[in-house]
């Protein structure tokens, strides 16, 4: 993958940033350590395995539903289009001042992936198997108070199950990923 698309797009996010209003952000409850949003709904890019974008909806103060769509490019001699849902929970903030917080999630949730393997093996490669699968997030992230945005880094533990003629039906794996959400509410 070349640089520059990558560079368009984080061009694109920092001029829409530069762009949008200051944020009204509300203010959070004084409870101690415990995480609380203040925000609703944000998308953004997701950096890694996946690569793609990434969203994320809070239904509560500490709960919330991320879901993403995107690619996995070569990931152990595999590529795929990948799409997850999960439900995390915030149960602390690690570090707390007036300008971010830094909760720490985790969640479980589901996963679907078409899965192109280029392992050669029985003189063919393994193209249109279908993956399902638990995908188990733990991850830290940014979350600025002022300005509508987080940055997150988060490593997904994955049990897939393979639909199709592939080599082994179950495969356990870990997916790293980092990202940075703009939040619109």
């Amino acid at each position: 993958m070349t640089r520059t698309p990558l560079l368009a797009v984080l061009a694109l996010l920092l001029t829409t940033v530069a762009v949008a209003p200051e944020a009204e952000a509300r203010p959070r409850p004084k409870s101690g350590k415990r995480f609380e949003a203040n925000k609703t709904f944000g998308l953004g890019l997701e950096i890694g395995t996946p690569f793609g974008l990434t969203g994320k909806w809070f239904l509560a103060a500490d709960r919330a539903l991320q879901f993403g769509v995107g690619t996995i490019y070569h990931w152990r001699d595999r590529d795929g289009v990948n799409a997850y849902l999960d439900y995390l929970w915030h149960p602390v903030s690690l570090a707390s001042n007036p300008a971010f917080e830094l909760p720490l999630y985790f969640g479980v949730g589901g996963r679907v992936w078409n899965v192109d393997d280029y392992r050669f093996k029985d003189d063919r490669y393994n193209d249109g198997v279908y993956g399902i699968g638990l995908h188990v997030p733990v991850g830290i992230a940014f979350d600025f108070n002022n300005v509508p945005l987080d940055i997150f880094i988060q490593v997904a533990f994955v049990l897939d199950y393979y639909l199709g003629d592939y080599d082994r039906t179950v495969y356990g794996d870990v997916n790293v990923s980092a990202g940075i959400r703009y939040w619109f509410d």
